[in-house]
This record gives structure tokens, sequence and C-alpha cells, in this order.
């Protein structure tokens, strides 16, 4: 009888970023600590911080993604990791230098974000407030 292998799903908000068969083993850092999953493990559910996700395939080899916070739900074979972001790196140094430029961008543009909406919010109540004492 064959071994019995996992089907991983990595969802992003907007797409599909991973769909792989025949992964043999997962390593997610969870705020538990590391967490390993094999084909046979029990069902489980984890939160996912910010981290580093592996997983193994007999084609590719070991594979490294860095994942901003989401869920992993693993039923059955079926291994499904939903995260907000997610990049792919050939090896942890290239995946830290992808880190480095991808996430912290995206937090800088998030950050003027909330900047301009904070102004906003400030001169609609400023305005709204001279228009509640005329």
């Amino acid at each position: 009888m064959p071994p019995t292998l996992m089907h991983l799903r990595v969802l992003l908000p907007y797409q599909i970023f991973v769909e792989k068969a025949g992964v043999s083993r997962i390593v997610a850092d969870t705020q538990a600590g590391s967490y390993g999953l094999l084909p046979q493990r029990l069902d489980c559910t984890a939160a996912l911080p910010p981290g580093i996700l592996m997983y193994e395939t007999a084609a590719d080899g070991q594979v490294f993604l860095a994942v901003d916070e989401g869920v992993l739900v693993k039923a059955g074979t079926e291994v499904m990791i939903s995260v907000r972001r997610a990049v792919r790196g050939n090896d942890l140094q290239h995946l830290h230098e992808l880190v480095t430029k991808d996430f912290l961008q995206v937090e800088v543009r998030e950050q003027e974000a909330r900047s301009t909406m904070a102004r906003l919010e400030n001169g609609f109540l400023h305005r709204f407030a001279a228009l509640h004492h005329e």
C-alpha cells in the first residue's frame, strides 16, 4: 500500500497562493511553538502568528514560505492554511530578503493609510463640531 500524502492549500484573501498534492510533511510556527504535521497526524487547528512555514514534497524538496498571521486546519489528508500575506523563497536567506522588501513596504503603506484616515476623521469631526455650534 503506497504511503498517504497530504494535500496543501495556502489561501490569501484574494487568491490561492499554493496548492500542492503529495506533501509528506509540514512545519509551521504557531503561538505555542513549531508544529509538525505528518499525513497520519490527528486532525487539528492552530492560530499562526507571522513566521516561517515549510513543506516538503518528493518533487520539490523543502519549500519555505514566510506567512503573515492566519489559521491552519488539518482534516484527514487535507491541510488548509489561510493567511493575510505570504511569499515564497528558495532558501531562508532569499526569503529573509523578500520579507524585508515586501512585508515592510506593505506595512509602511498601511501606516500611511491609517494616518490619512485619521486626518480625514479629524477634519470631519472639526467640521461637524463647527456645524453643530452654528
